[in-house]
């Protein structure tokens, strides 16, 4: 299969919603994009749609169920902060950068979801110290390309602050442009994070928001800018895309609680668990509702029983409640025993002591990271919850607009446009973007 480029650049703005068109429309590079290349104005995300299976679905073309990363934390009951899918072991099949890496390519990321430990050239992974006797270096160091990381950390570590943004996503931009001059990949996935993270604790339509897309901008701007001071652009394609929405919300869901109150969750003298029959697995908007046991016929029956309840009591914020069966109709997580959406306005925490609903005021999001003002997860068929992929340069047509597309088939074009080939996925190629 021929290539069409040389270089793919792929951009991840975290959180970059179809809503958010009329603003980039306005600004500089992403205007650049938009006038030199085409855009789909509509992409369809999955379900649930958080961040790391919609990261791994980019990669792979297919949905949560089929890669494996149905979370983006793993099922930890009672554990204050889960640990995340961090590594590449946790994708089923193959990926993007496994195939240009077979095709004698090279490759580079940078915070990529779900890279850790992966085969790629040139890897800084998302990952962070989860526990409190580990160091934030040394865990990417191990996870990723030690040499890479170490000279990146020299030479612009001192942008970082923690994990917090912008300062990250400043850091992530130099390392970028850094590895495009010097390495050249043929291969660049590049995750920032400062838009979602504005949304999730100023709001979606919020000042800071807003601020976090000009940003990005610039950010764009550097890159582009780079392509052409390193002599790739000719032969260079670039990729912009969002992995999903998000909804404003201000009222946290518990179903632990009432599970806890049931029994269903039984706690030691610290008030920590130490059993369960049934728990719910937060996915923000979504959350799977998991039993240790699937042959429990008596807990399947009491959690159904409480979950009709709630789903027929308008106060309960409680949108829709799937069986298993039906999420994996959705691409999400069979093994579950029910998933259920929130409502407009509602998201799922894991919390199992104190009320089963809690409304977020300003001084939670300032304290505490579990409570948010606005966040994701929520089904794909939620009304206004579409983000948006758009391309240009080298084998991308001019001046196309597409009105619609699925996060599914974004992995299979970008494999495509790099002559490699992912197999059987659940997308397909979006050929109108392309020059074949």
């Amino acid at each position: 299969m021929n290539r069409l480029t040389d270089h793919l650049i792929v951009i991840s703005f975290d959180c970059l919603s179809a809503l958010d068109l009329p603003i980039i429309q306005s600004l500089p590079h992403f205007q650049t994009i938009l006038q030199q290349g085409s855009m789909v104005e509509k992409v369809e995300t999955i379900y649930p749609s958080v961040t790391y299976p919609c990261h791994a679905t980019i990669v792979t073309g297919k949905y949560p169920n089929k890669h494996g990363v149905i979370n983006n934390t793993l099922l930890q009951p009672g554990r204050t902060s889960p640990d995340w899918n961090w590594f590449r072991s946790a994708i089923k099949g193959t990926t993007l950068y496994d195939e240009v890496k077979k095709a004698n390519l090279t490759t580079a990321a940078l915070l990529w979801p779900v890279t850790g430990k992966a085969n790629i050239d040139y890897n800084l992974p998302e990952i962070f110290a989860n526990r409190p006797w580990q160091h934030q270096i040394l865990v990417s160091l191990f996870s990723g390309s030690p040499s890479y990381q170490w000279d990146l950390n020299k030479r612009f570590g001192s942008l970082r602050n923690g994990l917090n943004q912008p300062e990250l996503d400043d850091f992530v931009l130099e390392s970028t442009i850094h590895t495009i001059k010097t390495k050249k990949p043929n291969l660049l996935m590049v995750h920032f994070t400062d838009l979602d993270t504005q949304r999730h604790y100023h709001g979606f339509s919020s000042k800071e928001a807003t601020e976090a897309i000009h940003r990005h901008d610039e950010r764009l701007g550097r890159i582009l800018a780079s392509l052409e001071e390193s002599g790739i652009n000719e032969n260079s394609t670039i990729v912009v895309l969002g992995d999903h929405s998000a909804l404003d919300e201000s009222v946290a869901l518990h179903p632990n609680v009432l599970f806890q109150k049931q029994k269903l969750i039984s706690l030691n003298r610290s008030g920590k668990i130490n059993n369960w029959k049934a728990y719910c697995k937060s996915c923000d908007g979504s959350a799977y509702i998991y039993l240790k046991d699937n042959q429990d016929a008596a807990t399947l029956d009491e959690v159904k029983k409480l979950l009709d309840e709630l789903q027929e009591d308008p106060e309960s914020g409680i949108e829709t409640v799937l069986t298993g069966e039906q999420a994996a109709e959705m691409g999400a997580d069979g093994d579950c025993s029910f998933m259920v959406e929130a409502r407009k306005g509602y998201f799922f925490l894991e919390d199992y002591q104190g009320e089963y609903q809690k409304k977020i005021s300003s001084k939670d999001v300032a304290s505490n990271k579990k409570y948010t003002f606005a966040c994701h997860g929520y089904s794909p068929n939620k009304e206004n919850y579409q983000t948006i992929f758009m391309a240009a340069g080298k084998g991308i047509r001019q001046n196309v607009r597409i009105p619609y597309a699925r996060l599914i088939d974004e992995g299979p074009t970008l494999a495509r446009i790099l002559g490699v080939d992912l197999g059987d996925t659940d997308g397909t190629i979006i050929e109108e973007l392309l020059t074949i």
